[in-house]
């Protein structure tokens, strides 16, 4: 079998060559690591097939981390937290073993749904930040915003005539991010559009839901009980219900930080 250890380093032109294709195939990482990569394949003894191996390996594990970096960047996430960042100290209700089947985002290609319900200040919107850049992370496409948000967003669509457009557009990403349902009401046609945006997605879509109200609340927040109970039915009919109870994190957050001064 022949090896790399039995060829010669390669001269100028071939060099030259080497670097006109991989920008041809834009496979710039390749361009990058070829000659280093040959280096340690002559030393290491590799075959002809571990070298191209090791080389394409290079390059798609670079396009693999800059496709999650573009996904969590577009997700418009108001800010970066991770799962591995949560503290789950303060919240004994919250099955660790749920939580990491959740990180797995497997649910996402399933268009399966998460709802967490809890009073403020226990870390909702950190838990979905993290599993939505998990699911970046497993390549999904995500997109982040608070309910009032996503309400503005297809009314002003509406008015434009063009909601169905909209919530076409919506339907490509494969996870979207609901956070704060309940910390404001909405009126009828604020309801109507919610209720359209979790219907267009039954079965198609994940969606990741926020409240700080449990369910039987939700006809507050909507301002009828039976649209409220429609929108629930089909939030969890295929869905992962946490309710979050404990210590408030913000709370336990200052009580610490005061503590700290106290002991300097």
């Amino acid at each position: 079998m022949t090896t790399i250890a039995n060829t010669r380093p390669v001269g100028d032109q071939l060099a030259s060559k080497l670097a006109y294709l991989t920008r041809v195939l834009k496979t710039p990482t390749i361009g990058r690591t070829w000659d280093t990569l040959a280096e340690q394949a002559r030393e290491a003894n590799w075959s002809h097939e571990e070298y191209l191996a090791a080389v394409l390996e290079r390059q798609v594990a670079d396009r693999e981390s800059a496709g999650t970096t573009m996904r969590i960047r577009t997700a418009h996430f108001p800010a970066i937290k991770t799962l591995e960042d949560f503290n789950l100290e303060h919240l004994p209700s919250l099955r660790k073993d749920v939580l990491a089947h959740l990180a797995t985002a497997t649910f996402v290609p399933k268009a399966e749904n998460v709802i967490l319900l809890g009073p403020p200040g226990l870390g909702k919107t950190h838990l979905a930040i993290g599993l939505g850049i998990k699911a970046a992370q497993s390549g999904w496409s995500v997109l982040f915003d608070t309910a009032t948000n996503w309400i503005d967003r297809l009314a002003r669509a509406h008015h434009g005539g063009a909601l169905e457009a909209e919530l076409k557009k919506i339907r490509r990403y494969k996870l979207i991010i609901i956070d704060e349902v309940g910390y404001i009401p909405f009126d009828t046609d604020a309801a109507n559009l919610f209720f359209q945006l979790v219907a267009s997605r039954y079965e198609t879509g994940s969606i990741l839901v926020t409240s700080n109200l449990p369910f039987g609340r939700w006809g507050e927040v909507f301002g009828d009980e039976v649209v409220a109970a429609a929108m629930i039915d089909r939030l969890v009919h295929h869905a992962e219900v946490l309710t979050l109870a404990g210590e408030s994190y913000r709370t336990r957050a200052r009580r610490e930080l005061l503590t700290k001064d106290r002991d300097k």
